[in-house]
């Protein structure tokens, strides 16, 4: 029995060495490792990744920008049976362990003794989890396995148990860049927390383990497996019984996919916000819970999505039928397994809805959407659906469904009106809308093409097209500042100019209707937009002159052409370039800078940004006039925008941008660029393209304060509209990007002034009718309508005039020589 004593002993000895050679290398262990471990106050000073919400000016959610989809809660708002869930499955004793759990430790060093594994399950506790996400790497080795353990005693010594579990059901990942259980809940069902069932519980819980893979998305299969036994691991630790775990296992799995709750659709907004406070703060801001206040109010905005994309519908519906989206061929024994397979790849864009044609004869077709719904469409719904032959021309009329539709088409359905199914197409053509505040520039809505999933280009501020027309009230300004006024006549009679880049070596512009008026008043021209009368004004004020003066509309220099064809719009310009020029006219002369950003608060709502723009301060004294800008800064409008770096040092104050509760005061008045009586007389004469020009069909509104022009270029590349009132001035362009034609006939008129008149009636509804008083130092003179000459009484009509124009016009009427005097030298103005 010696031996046995001694061999006891031996093994005592061995045992106590072996303990305390254990715990002297996990002491040296934690010597080395605890300095690079994060102190109590890292530990209490987490921080989740929150991405940047994007708001409009009346809290409507219009994005939510970052890599990781997250909304934190607090372990309050989490429902017991979900905290359960992810207990059962991940942690069952987490509230008993003091952050590590001797039992998972030794089943998994000894799987890791007994098998030729290197990486086993088992041994992480939720804290250890959390200490992982949030302090180390996923890197697999026992050094950040031990800072692991380390790290979650010193977890459990600094926050609670809730504390902990609220970390960490606010940081797992679970796929499709959600994270947390809040953003998770809201992806997969569309519900929040506190509306899950005891099934969709289990299911969250079940997808950590294999986020990508087994996701009930991915792979339902093995999602639903894997959320049974998160059930079954429920009931065997008492958490449910057995009549919910049975009614949970017998809950259909329907998880799909839903999209953020995003309450106001502005995304080519969202993107120039994300590219702005990424320039100011750093990428950070994307995940640092910050929320960006925009300018835009979500009325407006919905209205003029809905203008832009109604006035593509109703011109793609005026040109024909392209044709379906795709075809495919379908097996006779095709179901509905088949058609939810090729129909996958669409999804609804602009309310125009994806379906698959089933069959189609004389009296009707029957088709099935994307979300299986059936339709069925008779002739009446595809009336409009003449074959596209060209921009200017379409075949017959369809005498049924079948001349249309056949089975295997791919095509959109939308609904009218009434609610009722319609046949559809994406439109090709392209449109931007931009609406702003005339006293300060902030953007109020924007809408940078029908599309932004299909095409990211933003032609509200990025586009470079010809405005036509639509550029004569800059160029008739520089005119009355040069001597002219609404009353001089100028001959709208064909022109000949010298031009080497022309076949026949001679310009000859015209007009859109091919003929001429001879003698015309300046209002009259520009109410009927004559192109030789502007030809005309350029040649006799020069056009030197004209671009210089024209810059103090924000026009860069460098946009302009250098020579007489500017005066029919062939300067390079984008829609807001455009409403920030008309602006001018609308707010009495002052020139705003367009902006769109608020304020930026932080997650404690804290404000790091405020914008200050310039405002027009009418109360401010006289002011004088800008010299025109020679500029020819391509970024100068992005500048303005926020949307290119500014030079350094910071661009003084007139460039910068603000929130509209910051009251204008002498130390930040928008500059005045424009006598506010040419601004009157301009107003005036677009005034009059409306009541009874090209602008006309804006009469619907039924408002007595809007002033406009239309602008179509050559081959119809273009149409144009740009309107006001004294609060707000819109501008729409319609095209194509590939700058095609929009066919014969299509004129501003047609295709942009609709989408204004739309857009109008939304932004205008409830405002009061502005007075539209002349301001100081405008007559008004009778004249003869024929002559344009001031007359000594009554009769003839009313025309407005500068106060101190009228001595030299009864000067020249005395003298015989006409209103031309000298500035109609060299030129057929008379």
């Amino acid at each position: 029995m010696v031996w046995l004593k001694r061999l006891l002993r031996w093994g005592l000895i061995l045992l106590l060495v072996g303990v305390l050679m254990g715990c002297a290398a996990v002491g040296v262990a934690y010597w080395l490792i605890a300095p690079r471990l994060p102190d109590a106050a890292q530990i209490r000073d987490i921080k989740l990744q929150v991405p940047l919400k994007v708001m409009s000016r009346d809290a409507k959610l219009i994005a939510v920008i970052g890599e990781a989809h997250r909304t934190p809660v607090k372990i309050g708002q989490i429902p017991e049976q979900l905290r359960k869930a992810f207990i059962a499955t991940e942690d069952a004793r987490f509230y008993d362990h003091p952050g590590i759990d001797a039992v998972g430790i030794f089943r998994a060093v000894w799987l890791l003794a007994t098998s030729e594994d290197k990486r086993v399950p088992g041994g992480s506790t939720i804290t250890q989890q959390v200490a992982r996400n949030y302090f180390l790497s996923s890197e697999y080795s026992y050094t950040r396995k031990l800072s692991e353990m380390f790290l979650a005693l010193r977890l459990e010594r600094e926050l609670s148990k809730d504390e902990i579990l609220e970390l960490y059901l606010n940081k797992i990942f679970f796929g499709y860049r959600s994270y947390g259980v809040a953003a998770a809940a809201d992806f997969y069902y569309g519900k929040t927390l506190d509306q899950l069932t005891l099934a969709e519980c289990a299911t969250l819980a079940s997808i950590p383990k294999f986020p990508s893979s087994g996701n009930p998305l991915s792979n339902p299969e093995r999602a639903l497996e894997r959320r049974n036994y998160v059930l079954q691991r429920m009931f065997e630790n008492r958490m449910i019984d057995q009549a919910a775990f049975k009614a949970a296992v017998a809950d259909p799995e329907h998880a799909r996919p839903h999209e953020p709750p995003i309450e106001l659709e502005a995304p080519h907004l969202a993107e120039m916000v994300r590219q702005v406070v990424i320039d100011q703060f750093g990428s950070e801001v994307l995940s640092n819970g910050s929320v960006a206040w925009t300018t835009v109010e979500s009325r407006l905005q919905s209205g003029a999505n809905d203008a832009v994309r109604e006035g593509l519908k109703a011109y793609d519906r005026r040109h024909g039928w392209r044709g379906p989206a795709r075809h495919v061929e379908l097996p006779a024994e095709a179901g509905p397994k088949d058609f939810a397979r090729e129909l996958s790849a669409e999804r609804t864009i602009v309310g125009l809805v994806p379906a698959l044609v089933l069959s189609a004869d004389k009296e009707r077709a029957e088709l099935v959407t994307a979300e299986a719904e059936p339709v069925e469409l008779t002739l009446a719904t595809m009336s409009w659906a003449k074959k596209y032959l060209s921009e200017n021309s379409r075949g017959p009329a369809p005498k049924q469904p079948a001349d249309v539709l056949k089975r295997g088409d791919i095509v959109r359905l939308a609904r009218d009106a009434e609610g009722q199914w319609m046949l559809a197409q994406m439109p090709a053509a392209q449109s931007a809308l931009v609406s702003l505040d005339t006293d300060d520039g902030a953007v109020r809505a924007l809408v940078g093409g029908l599309s932004f999933t299909l095409s990211k280009f933003n032609r509200a501020i990025q586009s470079s097209r010809q405005p036509g027309s639509s550029f004569k009230p800059f160029l008739y300004s520089a005119a009355f500042e040069h001597g002219f006024t609404p009353a001089t006549l100028v001959n709208d009679a064909p022109l000949a100019f010298p031009d080497i880049s022309r076949p026949d070596g001679v310009w000859r512009p015209g007009n859109d209707d091919e003929k001429f008026e001879g003698p015309v008043r300046l209002r009259d021209a520009l109410v009927r937009s004559r192109n030789t009368v502007s030809v005309r004004v350029l040649e006799a004020i020069g056009v030197k002159y004209a671009r210089d003066y024209i810059t103090r509309f924000g026009v860069p220099l460098a946009a302009m052409p250098e020579n007489l064809s500017m005066a029919l719009g062939t300067s390079s310009v984008a829609p807001i370039m455009m409403a920030r020029g008309f602006g001018v006219f609308a707010n009495g002369g002052y020139l705003v800078d367009p902006y769109f950003l608020e304020r930026v608060e932080n997650d404690a709502g804290k404000v790091l940004f405020r914008a200050q723009p310039k405002r027009v301060c009418r109360e401010c004294g006289p002011q004088q006039i800008a010299a025109a800008s020679q500029s020819t800064d391509a970024d100068q409008l992005a500048q303005a925008l926020g949307l290119a770096p500014a030079p350094k040092p910071a661009p003084p104050p007139e460039t910068a941008s603000a929130s509209p509760d910051v009251t204008a005061t002498p130390d930040n008045p928008a500059p005045r660029v424009l006598d506010e009586r040419i601004a009157f007389l301009v107003r005036s004469l677009m005034h009059d393209v409306i009541t009874r020009g090209t602008g006309s069909g804006a009469l619907v509104l039924k408002r007595n304060d809007l002033a406009g022009k239309t602008g179509t270029t050559n081959e119809h590349r273009d149409g144009w509209f740009t309107g006001y009132n004294d609060r707000i001035v819109t501008s729409v362009w319609t095209g194509f990007d590939d700058f095609s034609s929009l066919g014969k006939g299509e004129f501003g008129a047609q295709v942009a002034l609709p989408a204004w008149i739309a857009y109008m009636r939304v932004a205008l509804e409830g405002t009061p009718e502005e007075s539209g008083q002349p301001p100081p130092g405008i007559a008004t003179a009778h004249i003869d309508p024929g002559s344009g000459m001031i007359l000594d009484g009554d009769g003839g009509i009313v025309e407005y005039f500068r106060a101190d124009d009228l001595p030299r016009l009864m000067a020249q009427r005395s003298a015989g020589t006409g209103e031309q005097g000298t500035e109609a030298q060299g030129t057929d103005i008379f």
